[in-house]
């Protein structure tokens, strides 16, 4: 009889903690401008080439990465009309100090476009690795697209559900 009791105080404690671990939904854009590049070009012919880039801007939109600072340390590793396998990771920080880390994946593909031109899609995913501030035990995870915004700057959307750590 007593196990019965250690396990029903048990599943209280885990209910408990389940409630108060709620997936919040998000979403944010932040158009990220390049700070620092280094470019590796394959000299085969092949116009494969891949991209090092530290680029910076704000999110935009919906839940706690909203209207924080993000930089992107990217490596974007591109065969021009063929596809590519652009990662990296994104560091947001809120106006108190607070850092997230986000880990990123994207496949890069070339479809045919307008006038024959070849077209870039991206789209990947993203998940929550570290944090401290409010984002200390955060978890997290969800859909990205990188869309061209500008010449060199790009548009990271961000999409998925986060999970406070308290």
């Amino acid at each position: 009889m007593k196990l019965v009791k250690i396990t029903l105080g048990a599943m209280l404690v885990l209910g408990l903690g389940l409630a108060a671990a709620r997936a919040e939904p998000m979403k944010v854009e932040a158009v990220l401008i390049p700070m620092e590049q280094m470019r590796l070009n394959f000299e085969d012919g092949s116009k494969h080439f891949v991209l090092f880039v530290r680029r910076e801007g704000k999110a935009e939109g919906s839940g706690p990465f909203s209207g924080a600072a993000v930089t992107e340390y990217g490596m974007h590793d591109i065969i021009p009309g063929v596809a590519g396998d652009p990662r990296g990771y994104l560091e947001i920080t809120d106006a108190k100090g607070g850092k997230a880390y986000v880990k990123w994946l994207v496949r890069a593909i070339f479809v045919p476009g307008q006038g024959g031109k070849p077209k870039l899609i991206d789209y990947g995913f993203w998940e929550l690795v570290g944090g401290t501030g409010q984002y200390d035990g955060m978890k997290g995870a969800g859909a990205l697209q990188i869309k061209p915004a500008g010449p060199k700057a790009r548009r990271f959307i961000l999409e998925g559900e986060l999970v406070s750590g308290g």
